[in-house]
């Protein structure tokens, strides 16, 4: 256990710190993760930046570090959406973020025998399909290698239009969403917003009164979030693998390994969805007035969690750690004496007296960035991880990663933008150096030197946040601007246009 704590902790001092398809992608019933889909590819870049094979050689020069955006902006990516991305200056020996951007065409699902008619609001497609689009703009950010991140911006989109499948008449309709869904038995209800009330299989008389009431109410928000939250981890069907799962299952047949970070925003009947595991991070700017859309999830952020899961499975810690926190580690010498420290119910410190197990590692050792879960990972949400162990130890750090994503909404019907008003997605290679503030100084001095209707002015925003964060390299590394060490991670941005496609001429 000495040898895992010092390599840790030495760890912990030295920093540890194609052509897109001509047609939005479908959610039709032959569509789908898992079904037909293709073995994730080797490492590459995203597609729609259409890099030639010297511009890929660019893009993994770890010592020029030169910005690629997309060619046409425009033509590719949806809103006049911008992009940049940047490699790490040789921490790792590609560019381990993934993007991905989509027009997503969610198809509804085959109504089962019995079932009522559409109702009335429903929309149908040409050709009979009935559906509806969502805009989605995705960033993952690998470690211990690009497979999970690439896998995920390959398949989390179809996740999410699976999910939805279910939910195409509901979120057309008015109305409040069905208790039950129709089921495709003789015995089914005709009706999905009737629950039966038939009991050993009798028939109800027909004055009887239902013994159970809806009690909560249910927005079709609500359930846009729940679809989102259940496309990273829960899948119904099963032929179709949840994307946390998925990576699990393809990991050993693809040598697929590490895991990443999820950052991506749906857009879908007015409203943004960002959805977010892991310290990736994003945020509105409207009329120069900062509106945070996530939250960085961290051993620090997430203390309480992490240390509640650690009381009730202790085995978790393999008798190697402790879940209490203690503002240092405990000496030998210390036994007996009354220290400094919190458990999962404490935002506060108390004291408390010293006895032999407060002397294993913590759960969460060090602050800041440099906190560490295990010694091991600062993160703590995100997908994939699933082999990850703490170093020279047979304990697994996955049980304590979630790979649920917290979902925040933003109804953009609700306010006026103008053209300089936009979100903006960043790995954490962008938030390490550079805080809101900046990022949104960035964006106005920016936006206010090109015309409302240039639809590259956003890609221009997106290059000037990497260039910032980047740095030029000195004698001493790369170096910001006001010679304070730039980003050494990779960088990868979009800057989305709150008006959305054609909103501003």
């Amino acid at each position: 256990m000495l040898l895992r704590v010092r390599a840790a902790v030495a760890q912990l001092a030295a920093g540890l710190g194609a052509q897109p398809p001509a047609e939005p992608r479908g959610g039709g019933a032959g569509a789908g993760p898992g079904r037909g889909s293709p073995p994730p590819a080797a490492f590459c870049r995203p597609a729609f930046l259409q890099l030639t094979p010297e511009e890929l050689r660019r893009a993994d020069d770890h010592t020029g570090r030169a910005v690629q955006s997309p060619r046409d902006s425009r033509g590719r990516l949806p809103w006049s959406t911008g992009y940049a991305e940047v490699i790490n200056a040789g921490k790792s020996q590609h560019n381990e973020d993934q993007a991905c951007c989509e027009v997503v065409f969610v198809e509804q699902r085959p109504s089962p025998r019995g079932s009522l008619a559409p109702r009335e609001g429903s929309r149908e497609l040409d050709g009979g399909r009935k559906g509806f689009y969502f805009h989605y703009w995705a960033l993952f950010d690998g470690h211990a290698g690009s497979g999970a991140a690439v896998m995920a911006s390959e398949r989390l989109h179809l996740h999410i239009c699976e999910q939805l499948r279910d939910l195409v008449e509901i979120l057309q309709d008015p109305s409040p969403p069905p208790i039950c869904l129709p089921h495709d038995t003789k015995t089914g209800s005709a009706d999905p917003t009737q629950v039966s009330h038939t009991e050993d299989h009798g028939e109800a008389p027909n004055d009887a009164v239902p013994r159970f009431h809806l009690e909560k109410a249910v927005s079709h928000e609500s359930l846009v979030v729940g679809a989102i939250e259940n496309a990273f981890k829960h899948m119904p069907a099963a032929s179709l693998c949840p994307q946390d799962e998925q990576i699990e299952r393809e990991r050993a047949s693809q040598h697929l390994a590490g895991g990443c970070c999820a950052l991506a925003a749906i857009y879908l009947m007015g409203k943004f969805y960002v959805a977010n595991a892991g310290d990736s991070r994003a945020i509105i700017i409207r009329n120069g007035e900062i509106i945070p859309m996530s939250r960085e999830f961290t051993p620090e952020t997430e203390r309480q969690r992490l240390q509640f899961l650690a009381l009730l499975r202790p085995e978790l810690l393999g008798k190697e750690f402790t879940h209490l926190e203690f503002p240092r580690r405990i000496q030998p010498k210390e036994l007996g004496k009354k220290v400094l420290y919190r458990d999962q119910n404490m935002n506060g410190w108390a004291y408390k007296k010293i006895e032999e197990d407060d002397l294993k590692f913590p759960l969460i050792f060090g602050e800041g960035k440099k906190a560490r879960m295990m010694a091991t990972i600062g993160v703590t949400r995100g997908l994939g991880d699933h082999d990850l162990k703490v170093f020279s130890s047979n304990i697994h750090i996955k049980p304590f990663l979630s790979c649920f994503p917290e979902v925040r909404v933003y109804d953009l019907t609700q306010y006026e933008h103008c053209p300089d008003d936009v979100l903006v997605l960043g790995t954490d290679g962008l938030w390490d150096v550079t805080n809101d503030q900046e990022v949104a100084a960035v964006v106005m001095e920016v936006l206010t030197s090109y015309e409302p209707n240039d639809p590259c002015r956003y890609t221009m925003v997106a290059q000037e946040l990497v260039v910032r964060s980047r740095g030029v390299l000195k004698e001493r590394g790369w170096r910001l601007a006001n010679d304070k060490l730039g980003s050494g991670d990779d960088i990868s941005v979009f800057v989305i246009p709150l008006g959305g496609p054609g909103n501003y001429t």
